[in-house]
């Protein structure tokens, strides 16, 4: 008997879009510290980055969501996770763990969207 009524693959596509929600209210949120995070990271000019950043956050993460063009917004999930995970290893050096501010979260979550959207 299947208990499942829900594809395991759609459960993590709309996961993974989900993540995106905390993300854009802390951006929108402290749009200051989120910019001299982006200055430090190297991303200039850094408020209009920020404002980039939270529109494509929320462009795939209701794509993935909705189940709207899942694989378009899988790709702006992975481009603005792997812009994050560039940010993260400019500003705090090559570490990996997260106990050191590493990347790896970043990195799993890019991974996840892409696998949640694959036929």
């Amino acid at each position: 008997m299947d208990f499942i009524l829900i594809e395991p693959s759609a459960i993590l596509r709309m996961l993974c879009g989900l993540w995106f929600i905390p993300h854009c209210i802390g951006k929108m949120r402290n749009v200051g510290p989120a910019s001299a995070t982006f200055a430090k990271a190297g991303f200039h000019p850094a408020g209009a980055f920020v404002i980039i950043t939270i529109i494509v956050e929320l462009t795939a993460g209701a794509g993935l969501v909705l189940n709207i063009f899942p694989r378009l917004a899988a790709g702006l999930a992975v481009a603005v996770l792997l812009g994050a995970s560039y940010a993260v290893l400019r500003i705090n050096g090559w570490n990996w763990r997260w106990q050191k501010q590493g990347p790896e979260f970043m990195i799993f979550w890019s991974v996840a969207c892409v696998l949640a959207v694959l036929d």
